[in-house]
C-alpha cells in the first residue's frame, strides 16, 4: 500500500517540522481511503 500511495502523489515529504510532516503524510492517506471508499 506504501508503494502505490508514493506512486499516486509522489514520494517526497514537503513539509520541514515533523509535525506538519506528519499531519501531510497522514492527509495523504486520508486522501487514498476515500479515493477507495468511492471507487466502484
Amino acid at each position: 500500500m506504501n508503494s502505490v500511495i508514493k506512486r499516486s502523489y509522489g514520494s517526497a515529504v514537503r513539509a520541514r517540522s515533523w509535525y506538519r510532516q506528519f499531519r501531510e503524510i497522514t492527509l495523504t492517506a486520508a486522501v487514498y481511503n476515500l479515493e477507495l471508499a468511492l471507487k466502484p
